[in-house]
């Protein structure tokens, strides 16, 4: 019997995808498919496979290094993976062992960019079968199974905001590399501020139409192409879509936006606030609702007159509220992405909900019977790992119904309403999930610190520079 036969990992869906998938490659004569998994930072890494090879590993797996999962976002190993249980405890982990990359058939694309090339998502295993615990989208399909006992579904649309820039000097000398390497100087597309004019979207349009177009043919669910506020920067949309699928669409959807951008001699960026004059932040706003798996019916949709949302859904908006502190550091993971967090801005400062508001964290939209009835949460960078930006939602949601919390009034004045204050830092976000009970029992404690000395690396490296800032204030003054 196979690795995935063995051990129960397919569905019969997946089955039925394994089989289509093989008839696709042959018929369209691939050569190669790469086999990539989303790690903690939710970037895609893996390993490109000669078709064939790639078909007889669907069900027996495809090997890869456990020191993916202890990487930071300069790719340094910041567990000592060579000592006992190897920084994590385990001995499966222990002196950068294997793991198993099982592909999820549903997951099959052809990439239209690179020739005769297919794609699949993956899962990792250990070689018991046992899922690795570190694997984001292993914890995500956890928090689904979760909220699929209880009888509901995900169901989330996506609003991504990005920058797009002509690509100057990529700084390929082998003095520019280094861990991480220099960035490439670029020139913008557009000026700024003429946020949704036509001149400015046509002017970005041949650029634009390239991604709209590969992203059509990998057949993710793209709703609208926008220029917004600032210089060269620009939002897709993405439909409502339920369980793994809006997920599996935003890891695809900014590896494919980077990998077109670069072959085309553009650079495409979802870091939040690039350093770049006049060049203003960028945001990933989460849409989401319950339904329910029997009925369909919006578990959030309010029936009676002049309510926003139903009870549950009400409860499901303060839990999000409860734990919004503790949960920036998943839709907020970068140092850099805390430079958005201003007052009076389109972007929040405080964990409040308000009806049709964007200057709060929660914007609620939703009136009595209309099924389309959501929770914006406008807290998220545009560089935040989906896997658990959106495990964070449903488990904290999940929680305030439970507890039947009472989110409070509508805050009409965002910036003047008195309310917990987001984190500042994402030093001060990693000390609010650190010392919250809540998600260490909901996802974790073996989770919460891993991630947690992953990201506390980062700090401590940013720690360790001297700044532009620095340099420019003390320098000459003392």
């Amino acid at each position: 019997m196979s690795f995935v036969q063995t051990h129960g990992l397919w569905s019969a869906e997946q089955q039925d995808a394994a089989a289509r998938l093989k008839r696709i490659a042959e018929d369209n004569q691939l050569d190669t498919i790469r086999l990539s998994f989303p790690d903690q930072h939710g970037i895609l890494r893996g390993k490109t496979l000669i078709a064939s090879e790639a078909l007889r590993s669907l069900e027996s797996g495809c090997s890869i290094t456990t020191t993916m999962l202890a990487k930071d976002t300069s790719h340094r190993t910041v567990f000592p993976v060579f000592t006992a249980g190897g920084g994590f405890g385990m001995s499966e982990m222990q002196g950068g062992g294997d793991v198993l990359m099982v592909p999820d058939p549903t997951t099959f694309k052809i990439l239209p960019w690179a020739p005769k090339t297919g794609w699949l998502l993956c899962d990792l295993y250990f070689a018991n079968g046992r899922p690795v615990p570190f694997a984001t989208r292993g914890i995500y399909k956890a928090a689904l199974k979760t909220l699929a006992a209880r009888g509901y579904d995900f169901v989330a649309g996506l609003e991504v905001e990005f920058h797009l820039f002509k690509l100057a000097d990529p700084k390929m000398q082998p003095h520019h590399a280094g861990q991480p390497g220099e960035p490439p100087e670029v020139t913008l597309l557009s000026h700024g501020y003429q946020y949704l004019t036509e001149q400015r979207y046509d002017q970005m349009e041949p650029v634009l139409e390239l991604i709209r177009r590969d992203v059509m043919a990998l057949d993710l669910p793209l709703r609208s192409m926008e220029v917004e506020y600032g210089p060269s920067q620009a939002e897709f949309t993405f439909q409502p879509t339920t369980g793994l699928v809006p997920a599996d669409t935003m890891v695809l959807f900014r590896a494919a936006v980077k990998q077109i951008a670069q072959r085309h001699g553009y650079h495409a960026t979802f870091m939040c606030r690039p350093k770049i004059p006049n060049v203003i932040s960028s945001g990933w706003h989460l849409h989401q609702s319950l339904v329910e798996r029997d009925s369909g019916v919006n578990a959030f949709m309010a029936t009676v007159e002049g309510a926003v949302l139903s009870p549950f859904g009400m409860h499901y908006l303060a839990g999000l509220l409860q734990h919004a502190r503790a949960a920036t550091v998943f839709t907020t993971p970068t140092i850099n992405g805390y430079k958005r967090y201003r007052s009076y801005s389109l972007a929040p400062d405080r964990a409040i909900w308000g009806r049709d508001n964007r200057g709060v964290m929660l914007r609620v939209l939703g009136a009595p019977n209309d099924k389309a009835s959501r929770i914006e949460n406008r807290v998220g960078e545009p560089a935040a790992n989906p896997y658990l930006y959106m495990t964070s939602q449903i488990l904290a949601g999940l929680d305030g119904v439970d507890r039947a919390l009472d989110p409070g009034p509508s805050a009409d004045t965002p910036y003047e309403t008195q309310a917990d204050f987001l984190p500042k830092s994402l030093r001060e976000a990693v000390y609010a999930l650190k010392d919250d009970p809540f998600f260490r029992g909901a996802i974790g404690a073996e989770f919460v610190d891993y991630y947690v000395h992953i990201k506390n690396a980062e700090i401590e490296r940013f720690q360790a520079e001297v700044t532009d800032w620095e340099h420019r204030e003390y320098f000459e003054m003392f």
